[in-house]
């Protein structure tokens, strides 16, 4: 029986030691279960937030999932190869060890003796130039997993859109969406911007936002007036400060809704997480309406959407944030690179 390093991304939010949004585990379910037919021994490899935080909760959960005895090896990587009787080996939180993060070479070889074959189904995490992603496949036999493959397909009907095309972009952090703006600005037809990140637009444009949360950066002139860049124009407001966008906006998103045949979305529109999802959901209900192409993407929007309980308003629903983002403004990742040098 052939082992196999399988990368996935279990990094899901948890309450009181609990899962409370398992989409990221539940979509890579059908890659084990297509390995484990495929007669493969599987060491589970994943990050799970900060270094303190334990496997315990995700171990529990496969267990009941997929309904089989899963071995959990808690804490640091063994120095030697274990060898185990069951199909399935769950590592513990890979930041546990020093060398994950600094992209230690010793690390990833050591890692490497665990298998046979390495194969990469994380593509939200491939983004990241870590040890089990981009040293990893150096040492084994190496290829991208089917979830990773599916989110190459889906996300690439970007890179030529149909027309009209309307990109919305949320959130906050300029600099993580500037390259992906700069690039569909010659592309699309429209693109909205809202979330904290329209505070700047505002601000950079001579608009009064109170003490709303703006960043100091410098927007580049080009982008700042572009006649594609479309702004809230009503907000929700408490103590001078822009918490969402109002009705006023939401019937400007669903009038570019309607003329679009395909969307991309990244970022809330508004702060959801202190019940400020007006915004958010009143385009996310719009979408269910459209029959465009509809992507969407980044951790804190697919929770909302799951939360609306609006999936069946997507084609696609990316499991990545950052590295949805870096994907689709440079056409790769560290991880599919580090993968393409094997071959």
């Amino acid at each position: 029986m052939k082992k196999m390093l399988l990368r996935v991304d279990f990094n899901v939010p948890t309450e009181n030691g609990n899962l409370s949004d398992s989409f990221r585990i539940l979509l890579h379910l059908p890659t084990i279960r297509y390995f484990l037919r495929k007669n493969f021994q599987i060491f589970l490899l994943s990050h799970f937030g900060e270094p303190a935080v334990h496997f315990d909760s995700v171990h529990k959960f496969l267990e009941n999932k997929l309904k089989q005895k899963i071995v959990f090896l808690k804490g640091k990587i063994p120095n030697k190869p274990l060898h185990f009787k069951e199909k399935i080996i769950l590592f513990d939180n890979l930041r546990l060890n020093p060398g994950e993060k600094k992209n230690d070479r010793g690390f990833a070889k050591k890692l490497a003796t665990f298998g046979d074959i390495f194969v990469n189904d994380a593509f939200s995490v491939s983004h990241r130039k870590h040890a089990s992603i981009v040293s990893l496949p150096k040492f084994l036999p190496s290829r991208l997993g089917p979830l990773f493959k599916q989110e190459i397909s889906k996300l690439s009907k970007f890179f030529e859109p149909k027309h009209p095309s309307l990109l919305v972009i949320g959130g906050n952090k300029f600099k993580t969406k500037e390259p992906l703006t700069s690039r569909f600005l010659g592309k699309a037809d429209f693109i909205f911007v809202g979330g904290a990140l329209a505070n700047t637009f505002l601000s950079q444009r001579g608009n009064n936002i109170g003490k709303s949360l703006a960043e100091r950066i410098k927007i580049p002139e080009k982008t700042l007036w572009s006649k594609k860049i479309i702004l809230p124009s009503d907000f929700s407001m408490k103590n001078n400060i822009i918490y969402d966008s109002g009705p006023a906006t939401a019937k400007i998103l669903e009038e570019l809704v309607k003329k679009s045949k395909f969307i991309l979305w990244n970022g809330t529109l508004g702060l959801c997480e202190e019940g400020f999802d007006f915004g958010t959901k009143s385009f996310a209900e719009a979408l269910g309406k459209s029959k465009a192409y509809k992507i969407a993407g980044g951790g804190d929007t697919v929770t909302a959407i799951r939360r609306f309980g609006l999936e069946k308003n997507f084609d696609f629903i990316s499991t990545g944030g950052g590295a949805m983002l870096e994907f689709l403004a440079t056409g790769t990742l560290a991880g599919i690179d580090a993968i393409k040098k094997k071959h």
